[in-house]
């Protein structure tokens, strides 16, 4: 159980990274040959390999959206009792965005985050509103 409270720590602090937009932080918690799915039919969908990579799209996620504010709503961890730093996270969320034209937009979604060594080696979004998504992002993807 303490590993559970630990972890729900780890998830909780690495989105204060995204939302203060410290890159470096963020990405200690990932493994090197991570993945990492982003949906919907914009610029910045698909299944982004390794972590070079991963930093590369969230720096442009950064650069699109100069504000960001995600609240956490909820975490869920397939083994609560698992002792070492491996486990399956759920992150319920809401987020809030200010994209780089000044234009506004709110969506929610889930990320699940699976975890080896204490390291994020998969971590994938659900958005729950992707005409939302589409907007914030300037269009479908090219």
């Amino acid at each position: 159980m303490i590993g559970a409270i630990i972890g729900k720590r780890k998830v909780r602090l690495q989105y204060d990274y995204l939302n203060r937009h410290a890159t470096k932080a963020f990405m200690a918690g990932f493994a090197k040959d991570a993945t990492f799915v982003y949906p919907g039919n914009v610029s910045a969908s698909g299944e982004i390999k390794g972590k070079k990579a991963i930093e590369k799209w969230f720096h442009k996620f950064m650069e699109q959206f100069p504000k960001v504010n995600i609240t956490v709503k909820n975490i869920y961890i397939q083994n609560i009792f698992a002792l070492g730093p491996t486990n399956v996270f759920a992150v319920e969320w809401d987020e809030a965005v200010t994209n780089k034209e000044g234009k506004s937009f709110q969506y929610s979604g889930v990320t699940t985050i699976n975890i080896k060594r204490g390291k994020a080696t998969s971590v994938r979004e659900y958005i729950f509103d992707n005409e939302v998504l589409k907007k914030a992002w300037g269009g479908k993807k090219r």
